[in-house]
């Protein structure tokens, strides 16, 4: 096999399309391997999302929420999916309102990463928020979520029983940590 990783391109030879949902579709390819093999890859489709860290008075605002895949409650940055077409940024101040019921006055681009490339492109994009105030919270028909305020600590302390467990909610602690040791975003 060659050592030039540029050379290991998989070519789509077919897409069969398996499901259309609301959030999701899936796909599975038939691709030909760099050795002229073929292998089946099954794609998860995902348009995207915006997450943001945003801290009331020293604290992480945080959301808590049932998340069916896990059977279990989860404590999370507010984040949501993007429209179709619509801009990560618009979509981090839109989705930020709406599910905490403040408003930010700015927000920085932290990082933009794929959450599990190896069978989804979803990319989420997560922001620095700044410049609080109260809006109004206006969530989804199907949203039941309850808003607070955590401290560095506690985040630490729900990293380790779990509470906090997805990818996004941990990067937000580590950034929160940069800025506590830093000044910096």
């Amino acid at each position: 096999m060659t050592k030039r990783p540029e050379l290991w391109r998989e070519e789509t030879v077919s897409t069969r399309p398996v499901f259309d949902g609301q959030v999701i579709t899936l796909q599975v390819d038939t691709v030909r391997l760099p050795d002229g093999d073929t292998a089946t890859r099954e794609i998860v489709r995902h348009p995207g999302a915006a997450a943001i860290v945003a801290l009331l008075e020293d604290k992480l605002l945080v959301v808590e929420q049932y998340r069916k895949p896990m059977e279990k409650f989860q404590v999370e940055i507010p984040a949501g999916k993007l429209d179709a077409g619509e801009d990560p940024k618009a979509a981090a101040f839109r989705e930020f309102e709406e599910e905490t019921g403040y408003r930010a006055r700015s927000m920085k681009l932290i990082s933009a990463f794929y959450t599990s490339p190896g069978f989804a492109d979803e990319k989420l994009y997560l922001y620095w928020a700044e410049g609080l105030e109260k809006g109004e919270m206006k969530l989804d028909e199907e949203e039941f979520l309850a808003v607070s305020a955590i401290t560095f600590e506690e985040a630490q302390r729900y990293i380790q029983e779990e509470r906090i467990s997805d990818a996004k909610t941990i990067m937000a602690v580590y950034a929160w940590e940069r800025y506590r040791l830093t000044g910096a975003v």
